[in-house]
């Protein structure tokens, strides 16, 4: 059977969860840097994918709207932390209380999509919607991640 957006979504949505968990873990140094940028990619390259191969088809039906709107301006508001928290340290109070935040933003905003945007979505989508969006979603999250590791 072959690959559905869902599926390929789930995937990026795990490592999202990895990350932000060791992250939350981590003590100030080399380390947290390094896994700050490794979520500041990957939430960036998902969620420029997932805008445009999940929520743009939802976004032409009208029972997607507004979830979708919902789901976009939750993206905004972890982009908005995600900016917040590029400092030179990566430590310091507000800088893990803003870590804090996004970590509840983020599980959030995931456990939201799985257990209802998903299911929505799936009554939209014609099956073979499904698969293309996936293929699509792949291609466009692997150029933009490249992107994004190239540009630092």
């Amino acid at each position: 059977m072959p690959e559905t957006i869902f599926e390929a979504l789930r995937e990026s949505h795990a490592r999202q969860r990895s990350l932000i968990r060791k992250l939350v873990r981590a003590k100030p140094g080399p380390d947290r840097v390094s896994l700050f940028s490794r979520l500041r990619i990957e939430l960036a390259a998902h969620e420029a994918a997932e805008e445009r191969f999940l929520y743009v088809p939802m976004l032409m039906d009208d029972r997607g709207l507004h979830p979708s709107r919902d789901a976009l301006a939750d993206h905004h508001k972890m982009d908005d932390l995600v900016e917040k928290m590029q400092t030179p340290r990566h430590s310091g109070r507000h800088w893990t209380a803003t870590l804090a935040k996004l970590s509840d933003e983020l599980h959030e905003h995931l456990r939201e999509e799985e257990r209802s945007f998903f299911q929505m979505a799936g009554k939209i989508l014609t099956e073979s919607q499904k698969t293309v969006l996936a293929k699509k979603y792949r291609k466009d999250f692997a150029v933009m991640e490249r992107r994004l590791i190239e540009g630092g």
